[in-house]
């Protein structure tokens, strides 16, 4: 079945936007995966470094 120019420039538009909308989020919860082990490293750090002091004293 043939389609209509229009109807496949608007099949190619949708496409094109589930794309970038899918690329959007990828690039987002790798974001915020980066932010959440940045975090925990620096939590991490601070509660060794508490025990070393702890163990000081």
């Amino acid at each position: 079945m043939k389609r209509s120019r229009t109807e496949v420039g608007r099949w190619r538009m949708l496409r094109q936007m589930s794309r970038r909308k899918a690329r959007w989020l990828e690039a987002q919860s790798r974001r915020n995966m980066r932010i959440h082990a940045i975090r925990k490293c620096g939590q991490s750090h601070h509660r060794t470094a508490l025990v070393f002091a702890v163990r000081e004293i």
